[in-house]
């Protein structure tokens, strides 16, 4: 894959970054990034082709290993993470599992906090293993379950911080301390706090994996992954697994993504002030049981999260009445918000975890995750969060 072109790019503030980094104009020079819609590319000679695919990596050869309109996503998100190398994916899910796969083998043992989205639990918990892989689960927020999983040794740990959908914080900086003492490489799935509010490869972490579907595109268009690490890592294992099992991102999507960075950092400010104010107000109703957000006082880590996070982020829980049933007349009740499990979206959506994104992990896990039939997640948009109050108000009279 071709060097993007030199520019000042390493001295860039983020929003320009964001507007500007990994730039790949074509001889027309336009303005707006282009679509490169191709899936194959051609030589002018045999000789010119053998020599490209001996020097893999020199030039565009085929779709499925490198583009032009992925690769500018790829180096823009780069440039804003402050990473070596990004690679991209065609969902969240291929880049959790494929920044895995790409380096653990039989034998291997992954440690990794339990509260994790439902995809990620049947990875770790049903897909790996039937490689031969051990998984562990530990409790994300003490460091003495660390300690106790890690001294066994370890090849790779595993955490969501927040978490989905109890907005755990886990201390990244200790927890990549005790893995890397333990020889392990540390992966963060970054999607609810965006690289725009935490970077977890100064905090220690060696890996970041994005689902670019949430906040990176932000309206709801388009599916996306994202692995981001060192160059030894992304060059010597993840890039040739991602070229030979095929999870490509659509150059389409790829354009998408690259104008969703371009007001990411926007978009992001306009949503926590909702997130705020909603939470806020959740906490003055009598008929909720309790709001977690990280962004209020009353959230169990508020110092960590505010000592490792620049914002809060854009998704607040909540549990609703007893149960099931007083949750599911809140969703149906609610008219400007709606139901989805989705997030990140300039539109605020609503879900009830424990019979969607978690609705196969079994019901004893779910409680120990604190996910009870009660608890409701809402992904605040960028409506006036007056009218998201509002809303949220007629709601809860049904219960």
């Amino acid at each position: 894959m071709p060097d993007s072109p030199a520019d000042p790019a390493a001295s860039w503030r983020p929003a320009t970054v964001m507007t500007h980094g990994g730039r790949l104009r074509s001889e027309f020079m336009e303005t707006c990034e282009a679509i490169f819609m191709t899936s194959g590319y051609v030589y002018t000679s045999a000789e010119e082709a053998e020599h490209a695919f001996a020097n893999d990596g020199a030039r565009f050869v085929y779709s499925r290993y490198a583009n032009p309109t992925v690769h500018m996503f790829e180096e823009r998100l780069r440039l804003l993470e402050g990473a070596e190398a990004c690679r991209s994916t065609a969902s969240g899910m291929a880049a959790v599992f494929a920044a895995l796969a790409c380096f653990v083998k039989t034998g291997d043992r992954i440690v990794a906090s339990r509260a994790l989205f439902g995809s990620c639990l049947q990875i770790l918990q049903q897909f790996l293993p039937r490689y031969g892989v051990e998984t562990v689960l530990v409790d994300g927020r003490d460091l003495d379950a660390w300690k106790k999983a890690l001294a066994q040794g370890c090849k790779a740990v595993f955490v969501e911080s927040p978490s989905n959908p109890t907005l755990e914080i886990i201390d990244l900086r200790a927890v990549a301390d005790l893995a890397h003492a333990a020889g392990a490489v540390v992966i963060v799935d970054n999607v609810f706090a965006t690289p725009v509010l935490q970077k977890p490869l100064k905090l220690g972490a060696d890996i970041v994996v994005y689902s670019a579907t949430k906040h990176i595109d932000g309206q709801g268009r388009s599916l996306g992954g994202a692995v981001l690490g060192s160059k030894k890592y992304v060059l010597e294992s993840l890039a040739p697994f991602l070229r030979h099992t095929g999870p490509a991102l659509s150059p389409f999507n790829a354009w998408i993504l690259v104008k969703g960075l371009e007001t990411l950092e926007l978009r992001l400010e306009r949503h926590m002030k909702g997130a705020f104010e909603v939470a806020r107000f959740l906490e003055t109703r009598r008929e909720i049981g309790r709001t977690l957000y990280p962004g209020l006082e009353s959230h169990p880590q508020y110092a960590l999260a505010k000592s490792q996070m620049s914002g809060s982020g854009t998704v607040v829980s909540f549990t609703v009445g007893q149960g099931k049933s007083d949750a599911f007349r809140f969703l149906n009740a609610l008219k400007l918000v709606a139901i989805s499990n989705n997030l990140g979206d300039s539109k605020s959506l609503v879900t009830h975890p424990a019979t969607t994104t978690h609705a196969r992990v079994p019901p004893q896990e779910r409680a120990a995750l604190g996910i009870s039939d009660a608890l409701v997640r809402i992904s605040v948009g960028l409506e006036d969060p007056a009218d998201i109050e509002e809303d949220i108000g007629r709601a809860l009279a049904a219960v």
